[in-house]
């Protein structure tokens, strides 16, 4: 599943994984950082072959940090790190810091494990420009009055027998918006406000 994901988008691949990867780097120095916690086992070498593999980095060994900022799971003297985050070698440089908050469980006896990231914003784009009816100009009395007016005059010149519902709405909202845009006129550049 990992390695379907395309190379453009960023993974962190996190969670309990059941395995201790140890303090040392041997014979992983690019997915290991060297900062671990305890001795490794066979679950652990696993876990460090995956990652290898898909070309993943171990980011809770790439830190110097203090035993309770490194041990994920504690039970009574038993301390170990099986929770781990990782994420792909190129993106290894937007990691800014990985720690255990001690003082939080989030499962039982397994230690909240955090990890700061630097992640680029996406350039957002701006909506092309659309004109609209200057509705606003409608709260000036005279505007206001002139529209009436000329809808009433549209409204009876109009042909309306025969019309079903929705062929009668389409045909005053036409009559509406035609004359709207008539005696408002239409916006030439960004609104500088709300328009409705």
């Amino acid at each position: 599943m990992v390695s379907c994901i395309p190379r453009n988008e960023v993974v962190v691949f996190a969670g309990s994984m059941n395995g201790h990867i140890g303090s040392s780097n041997v014979g992983y120095d690019g997915t290991h950082g060297g900062y671990g916690y305890g001795s490794r086992n066979t679950d652990g070498s696993r876990i460090l072959e995956f990652a290898d593999g898909l070309s993943l980095v171990i980011c809770n060994t790439l830190f110097t940090k203090q035993e309770a900022k490194l041990v994920t799971y504690v039970v009574g003297p038993l301390k170990s790190t099986v929770d781990y985050i990782m994420v792909r070698q190129e993106d290894k440089a937007k990691v800014r810091n990985v720690k255990v908050i001690s003082s939080e469980e989030c499962v039982p006896k397994h230690k909240l494990l955090v990890m700061d990231m630097w992640i680029k914003a996406t350039k957002s784009w701006h909506r092309k420009f659309e004109p609209r009816v200057r509705v606003w100009k409608l709260k000036e009395e005279k505007t206001c009055e002139e529209y009436r007016s000329m809808v009433g005059d549209k409204v009876e010149e109009a042909k309306w027998k025969g019309l079903g519902v929705n062929d009668h709405w389409q045909q005053m909202k036409g009559i509406m918006m035609e004359t709207a845009q008539d005696i408002c006129g239409m916006t030439k550049g960004q609104c500088r406000h709300k328009e409705t």
